[in-house]
């Protein structure tokens, strides 16, 4: 017996008769990305696998290495509505949620929807506003929903929110606020490319923006079937163990002043099943959780005193905890 098939338990065969159709999906949406993301097969998986999650996806890095293009071509790749904010110092939460307006002639008040009402969303620079309107996303955010003048409004699925931001320490930038990097289900970095990437990039982007000949390979039916299929993968109870001593050690370390909520937990489960998918599985298995566990959780902890002293980071840490924690049996 495999050791992957050792997770593999209550009847599942590792190959139902949706994981080639979610595999077929994904990969067109992955190729179509890459055309314009070049070089960067791991930021594109992480993509996807936060959409297949139902998260949302946190892009941190340095202006001009594509995190704007990369949220661009994930909304492209799919037929679905896309609206982009570009967050300001003076921009105010009505202009992401929406307000309503008064009309003289017919004496009633008409709500004017905003940028969040769309399937994807992309904040550009989102730590370039103010942590109120910052704070505007967090009901969209946990519970597809907004809340304005009194009346909620349901947000259509599939939902994902796609914000960029500049590293804290640039100018003009705030700290996002702990409650909003906790609605986060992943933070990546794209990274600068290679020199050959780079070098690609020049002829394919030096005209036109690669983003013009970007068609839609998918559509909003075939992503919420995906959704519904990633939601039926199995997560042994030896791996539901592994995932919350996991985020329970985070908790514990005297290196950080902050560990994982129970939501990290949830969603560290929950995109190991699109992880797991993603790679023609229908049970989870022990690495999916460790390829997730930096971009999962590093983002939500807070360093002690010491360890900033020390220039340790979060991803670091996070990284000790995997080597060191045990990896479970398959029950």
């Amino acid at each position: 017996m495999s050791l992957d098939a050792r997770y593999d338990t209550n009847g599942f065969d590792g190959r139902p008769s949706h994981t080639g159709g979610v595999l077929v999906v994904a990969d067109r949406i992955r190729e179509a990305v890459e055309t314009v993301i070049e070089g960067k097969p791991e930021v594109v998986r992480m993509a996807l696998t936060v959409l297949l999650a139902e998260g949302h996806l946190l892009i941190e890095d340095i202006p001009g290495v594509g995190k704007t293009m990369l949220a661009k071509a994930l909304g492209r790749a799919v037929d679905c509505s896309v609206q982009r904010v570009q967050f300001t110092p003076d921009l105010l939460p009505s202009d992401i949620t929406g307000v309503s307006v008064y009309h003289q002639e017919r004496q009633e008040f008409e709500f004017n929807p905003g940028p969040v009402f769309a399937n994807i969303v992309l904040g550009d620079e989102i730590n370039r506003a103010s942590p109120k309107t910052q704070s505007a996303l967090l009901e969209c955010m946990e519970e597809m929903q907004v809340s304005v003048d009194g009346e909620t409004r349901s947000l259509e699925r599939p939902f994902m929110v796609i914000a960029t931001q500049n590293p804290t320490d640039m100018e003009g930038t705030y700290p996002l606020p702990e409650a909003q990097r906790d609605r986060f289900m992943a933070r990546i970095a794209v990274g600068y490319p290679t020199p050959q990437a780079e070098l690609d990039m020049i002829d394919t982007h030096g005209a036109l923006s690669p983003l013009d000949g970007l068609a839609p390979v998918a559509d909003t039916a075939e992503i919420r079937a995906m959704v519904a299929h990633v939601q039926t993968i199995h997560v042994a109870p030896g791996i539901r163990r592994y995932a919350v001593d996991l985020v329970a050690a985070t908790r514990t370390a005297p290196e950080l002043r902050l560990g994982a909520s129970p939501r990290a937990t949830l969603h560290l489960v929950r995109a190991a099943r699109a992880y797991a998918a993603l790679e023609g599985r229908a049970y989870v298995v022990p690495d999916d959780i460790q390829a997730l566990a930096v971009p999962v959780l590093a983002h939500r902890l807070l360093l002690s005193p010491e360890a900033h002293m020390e220039r340790r980071t979060t991803e670091h840490i996070v990284s000790d905890l995997v080597a060191r924690m045990p990896i479970p049996g398959p029950r």
